[in-house]
């Protein structure tokens, strides 16, 4: 391969990286990578608005494993939502950088403490977590985050879906004032641009795609259906396609039930959602890509972290709460230049919702004809959806015997009804 053959060079990139690109077989680089890397390089502050799957991990790895190497006594810390995504970045950063001898810590919910605790002590060039366990570890003391100064904040839209906007201000509040800020994400909703003219210096945004637009590649297809028929439908959409499925769903609870009917029809399911421990998502991950599972069953809460080359078809069993999840769940198919194709099931009463959708998307979802063996669809009351938000704490100051107990720390009333003084 000559020189001119990689398009990895003349972005800046030091030569002992391009080797190691060289020798992975990475020699063309993508749209976010080819706009990102020299910027990123030269320690400017950037904003990187694109689509699922188009490489934003090398987009952000190399300058970050390039600035660490230059400047041992300095830490690059990448922040993710799910631990699934915190993971494969790792995997990531570890094939170009283990060469160079930069070591990793992954800080993520699930795995013991206590070594994650001893990969701190090690000295780490690279901290790789989630915002909750890295706020863990700086409650504990076990983690200072002085020394940082290149931060990334990757899939930040999907971090503040999530409800880590608190979490996300302390650790920008913690790292230094001078560090490097890369944030990179699918859409660009207020919050992020809230966070870029308060925490960034002058950013260059760099989009390679408007905020909500779906793969260009992916074809869209929606069947209008009755709830108790949803089943049926994948049934029927299965033996219809023979390649690897991925099934969303709004909750756990009909995730487990979708992947064990899918399974009693003769078909190797599993699903992927917050109640399956660590290594049970790291295995359904794993069989999923390798082919043993055809079906993948999953939550939004884990749909970051799926990055799976070849997915033939993506089933929105459920449409998501938020028309912006439309865009991250398709773009689990039709990544790196692939065709795929997308199957939404809604009800009569979701009109509302399927708009939504193509208001962000710019495009027309086409409704397909039901099976003849389906009945049509007739409206349906609308689910009720449960509230997320923490229940709201009692105002009441007073003493007495209608006082509440607090749970935590509070002393309880004497049996007269008063505390003693």
């Amino acid at each position: 391969m000559t020189i001119s053959e990689n398009k990895f060079y003349g972005l800046g990139i030091a030569p002992g990286i391009l080797a190691i690109l060289k020798n992975l077989e990475f020699t063309q680089p993508t749209s976010i990578q080819e706009k990102s890397i020299p910027p990123a390089i030269l320690g400017k502050d950037l904003i990187g608005i694109a689509e699922t799957g188009t490489g934003k991990t090398l987009a952000f790895g190399i300058p970050m494993i390039q600035h660490v190497t230059q400047k041992k006594d300095r830490v690059g810390l990448v922040v993710l939502p799910t631990r699934e995504l915190a993971m494969q970045v790792e995997e990531a950063l570890k094939k170009i950088g283990q060469t160079l001898g930069i070591k990793t810590a992954l800080l993520i919910g699930g795995p013991q403490m206590g070594r994650q605790i001893t990969s701190l002590r090690n000295r780490p060039n690279i901290i790789i977590g989630t915002p909750g366990r890295i706020i863990d570890h700086l409650n504990r003391r076990t983690l200072t985050l002085t020394n940082v100064d290149i931060l990334v904040l990757d899939e930040a839209d999907r971090m503040l879906d999530m409800g880590f906007a608190p979490q996300l201000k302390k650790i920008l509040h913690a790292v230094s004032v001078k560090r490097q800020t890369l944030l990179f994400s699918a859409t660009m909703p207020n919050e992020i641009i809230s966070i870029a003219r308060t925490f960034m210096k002058l950013p260059l945004q760099i989009e390679i795609a408007p905020p909500g637009t779906s793969a260009h590649n992916v074809t869209h297809e929606v069947f209008m259906v009755g709830r108790a028929h949803k089943g049926v439908l994948l049934q029927t959409i299965l033996k219809e396609y023979r390649g690897s499925v991925l099934v969303f769903t709004h909750t756990k609870y009909i995730a487990k039930r979708v992947a064990s009917e899918v399974r009693h029809a003769g078909h190797s399911a599993v699903e992927m959602h917050s109640n399956r421990s660590q290594n049970q998502r790291r295995e359904a991950l794993s069989g999923f890509r390798s082919g043993k599972y055809r079906v993948l069953v999953a939550t939004d809460i884990a749909a970051r972290g799926i990055d799976v080359q070849g997915i033939e078809l993506v089933v929105n069993y459920d449409l998501p709460e938020q028309a912006e999840n439309y865009v991250h769940r398709i773009g689990r198919t039709g990544r790196a230049g692939e065709v795929g194709h997308a199957i939404s099931f809604a009800t009569l009463d979701q009109h509302g919702d399927l708009r939504a959708i193509e208001r962000l998307i710019k495009k027309t979802l086409p409704i397909a004809k039901l099976p003849s063996s389906l009945p049509p669809p007739v409206y349906e009351q609308p689910e009720k959806r449960v509230s997320r938000r923490a229940p709201q704490k009692s105002s009441y100051r007073g003493r007495g015997k209608n006082a509440p107990h607090a749970r935590h720390g509070s002393h309880r009333p004497h049996r007269n009804g008063f505390r003693k003084r």
